[in-house]
């Protein structure tokens, strides 16, 4: 986020160093008057010398040569901070007539100021410019962008994984970590800005990498944080409700999802089409598409999951592809969704380039879908079973506790969850229901409430679980407990050895955010020593800190 749509401050925590590490250590100069011919603005006298180096969207994060882009926001103007950028070394000034305006009436701005209007549209654009972050077609890195409602983070991870098993040095860039060859880079933010995504790819081109993934939400899509990246493969998971408190509908958020699937932000595309939303998407995307089916109930595709056997936790599956082609794959992690994600894995990284038959020995010698992918189906004890999971929506939710559902007999799942708050209200009664209808012991707890009332939301969430119970004459238990970590107490309490408990919504993260207030809170650490108290063995993770 930048300090703009921050209201009435800057971004991030007082004190937050600058993304120095997003950037590359060497940036040649883009001199002014050539970002004045790309924005169609003259620059005029020694002005046009001046030489950028850098973009930024918040004057805490200005460096030394930046063009600072000061835009507006719900409470303050950028314009505001224009003089904190310059003394942090920002040379030149991006803005708007509202903008201008306002430094008129300040003391003279030291630096020359540009003026567009509406200046977030070209701010991706002018960081490809001055970070020079866009390889040419072919060159490396090649770039993979994962979208969908469910599943981009693991597909992510699968495809890195099989490209480091191909011989490839990768970057990521995602919402639990950033890579870069390996090295994690140290984040303020949660999602990146335009302007970090461009430097990250430019550190990536620096450092020589082979190829690098990224999530790509709607939100990103929608707030421009792409604009201006050209993927060299755009894949597609699945679309189910989800983020409709931004986009309003499901037509909506399909055509936000589509945007990324057309000649300017992708060479080619990988589409799941499983579901309706992806068989209208293969059909209208204007780029070249190759599609993938988990099953042969789906209906034809170029590339079949078929052959499915479980393998451990895991299954074993082969991908049927055209003439006669075969792949044989193995996921590690739980359920059929994670069949879905490595199968995506297989077919993006071939449509960007790569050998079948090299995919065939990478599968079979270094078995990359058995990567862990922190608070994604992360399993913290055997006896009972303990997942966490970051499933947060109605279809994640369903696809998560069919997932971890034991054979042995009389073995029962506990699902512990919530919904979060000031987002889509509309799935909390859905999420209930379905957590109702298919597991054995509900506790609903909460999630992140943000500013909206906690109590409220469980309320809702009950509503939809009690509703199920009720029409269905379910026998499952349902409670509500809270805080989170006496639901997660209480889900062990109850566990017995043969059963599965499910703690579900949050994932990775390590804090909560209540009433602006952020707790400390790792559903991986307070489940461990839940279990821990009772006695039961769990399993050592040097990624879970205590």
């Amino acid at each position: 986020m930048s300090e703009q749509n921050a209201p009435g401050s800057h971004s991030g925590p007082a004190g937050a160093p600058p993304a120095s590490g997003f950037r590359p250590a060497s940036v040649a100069a883009v001199r002014l008057d050539s970002i004045g011919e790309a924005l169609g603005i003259p620059v005029p006298g020694s002005s046009a010398e001046i030489g950028v180096t850098g973009i930024s969207l918040n004057s805490r994060t200005v460096e030394r040569g930046d063009l600072y882009v000061a835009l507006p926001g719900a409470a303050r103007h950028g314009a505001d901070f224009v003089a904190q950028a310059v003394d942090r070394g920002a040379v030149a000034v991006l803005t708007d007539d509202a903008g201008a305006r306002l430094l008129a009436l300040s003391a003279d701005t030291a630096v020359p100021v540009l003026v567009v209007d509406g200046p977030r549209n070209v701010v991706g654009p002018l960081s490809a410019m001055i970070y020079r972050s866009q390889p040419a077609p072919g060159q490396p890195p090649r770039l993979f962008g994962v979208t969908g409602t469910n599943g981009k983070t693991t597909t992510t991870y699968f495809i890195n994984s099989l490209l480091r098993a191909l011989g490839q040095r990768t970057g990521l860039i995602g919402t639990i970590e950033i890579l870069a060859g390996g090295e994690p880079i140290p984040s303020l933010l949660t999602t990146p800005e335009s302007t970090d995504v461009h430097a990250l790819l430019a550190l990536m081109r620096e450092r020589g990498l082979d190829a690098a993934s990224m999530e790509v939400s709607s939100h990103a899509v929608s707030f421009q944080r792409v604009d201006g990246v050209v993927f060299d493969v755009a894949g597609f998971t699945n679309l189910t409700q989800d983020h409709l408190d931004l986009h309003g509908t499901m037509e909506e958020y399909f055509a936000t999802k589509a945007d990324l699937f057309t000649s300017r932000r992708a060479r080619a595309a990988a589409i799941t089409v499983d579901d309706e939303w992806g068989r209208r998407l293969a059909a209208t995307a204007g780029i070249p598409v190759t599609t993938l089916a988990t099953s042969l109930a789906a209906g034809a595709a170029d590339w079949t999951v078929t052959a499915t056997a479980p393998r451990g936790l895991g299954t074993e599956f082969t991908l049927a592809g055209p003439d006669g082609a075969a792949l044989h794959a193995h996921t590690g992690l739980p359920g059929a969704f994670n069949v879905a994600n490595a199968a995506l894995a297989i077919v993006m990284v071939l449509a960007g380039g790569a050998d079948a038959a090299a995919v065939q020995a990478a599968l079979t010698e270094h078995d990359p879908f058995t990567v862990a992918v922190p608070g994604r189906m992360q399993l913290v004890a055997e006896e009972p079973a303990a997942v966490v999971d970051f499933a947060h929506n109605t279809d994640a939710l369903a696809r998560a506790i069919e997932a971890v559902r034991s054979p042995a007999e009389g073995s029962r799942v506990i699902v512990v969850f919530g919904a979060t708050g000031q987002r889509d209200q509309g799935k909390r009664p859905a999420m209930g229901a379905i957590a109702a209808r298919l597991a054995d012991v509900v506790i609903v707890t909460d999630d992140d409430p943000h500013d909206e009332d906690a109590a409220a939301i469980r309320a809702d969430v009950l509503t939809g679980a009690r509703a199920a119970q009720e029409q269905d004459a379910l026998e499952c238990l349902i409670e509500e407990m809270y805080p989170r970590d006496a639901a997660i107490q209480r889900a062990a309490e109850l566990a017995r050895p043969q059963d599965t408990i499910l703690v579900a919504g949050r994932g990775h993260e390590v804090w909560q955010e209540v009433k602006g207030v952020n707790l400390a809170l790792d559903d991986r650490v307070e489940l461990r020593n839940a279990l821990t108290a009772r006695g039961f063995n769990v399993l050592q993770d040097d990624r879970i800190e205590s």
